[in-house]
């Protein structure tokens, strides 16, 4: 009796000591697949989020063509904020992205100018809202032109975009007012290239 009690206090003693008892292999197998189930489960809760985000908050996308020199540049790549409007005020001065009016396959960015109710009117290049001339900051001296446009009162639900390199764009100038119901988010945050990267103003 003395004999098995000590053996019992023994092996207690050697697995406080921190001895191993002898293994069969099935903890590392175990384990093995705790690893992959963990890296599994983290990836499809990436995807998950990363499309939750993509349909309802931020969309990747790259510019194509210079209207907006010198804030984006051609192929720039940045992200649209999709939540903005759906929660906020569309503002003169936002730079959006929206569905080109008369192809409705093809998405264009520029600068909000003038909002619903507005009175706008472009003489020789000189911006006016409901009276005043807009002081544009964004617009650099030699991206200017001289084209006017007739004084146009801008229905409700419609705005007024143009972009800001203003000798090349193709914008409201051309195929008119843009309606809210196309306009799908807000320019946000260049992401590439690096030495681009930062907010959209």
């Amino acid at each position: 009796m003395q004999m098995n009690d000590d053996n019992e206090k023994q092996a207690e003693t050697s697995i406080r000591s921190g001895d191993i008892p002898a293994s069969d292999g099935t903890d590392k197998t175990r384990g093995r697949k705790s690893v992959i189930h963990s890296w599994f489960r983290d990836m499809v809760v990436s995807m998950v989020v990363s499309a939750f985000i993509i349909m309802f908050l931020y969309q990747p996308v790259r510019v194509e063509g210079t209207s907006m020199l010198p804030m984006l540049e051609d192929q720039d790549r940045l992200f649209v904020n999709k939540l903005a409007y759906r929660v906020g005020d569309i503002h003169r001065g936002d730079v959006v992205v929206f569905l080109y009016p008369h192809d409705h396959t093809k998405s264009y960015i520029k600068r909000v100018i003038a909002l619903p109710g507005d009175r706008l009117k472009i003489d020789r290049g000189q911006v006016f809202v409901n009276g005043d001339p807009v002081r544009e900051k964004y617009v650099p001296t030699r991206f200017e032109d001289s084209r006017s446009v007739q004084e146009t009162v801008l229905s409700e639900q419609s705005y007024w975009v143009m972009g800001d390199h203003r000798s090349i764009s193709s914008d409201s100038r051309d195929f008119g007012p843009v309606d809210r119901e196309l306009i799908y988010g807000k320019a946000a945050f260049v992401y590439w290239p690096v030495e681009q990267a930062g907010v959209v103003r």
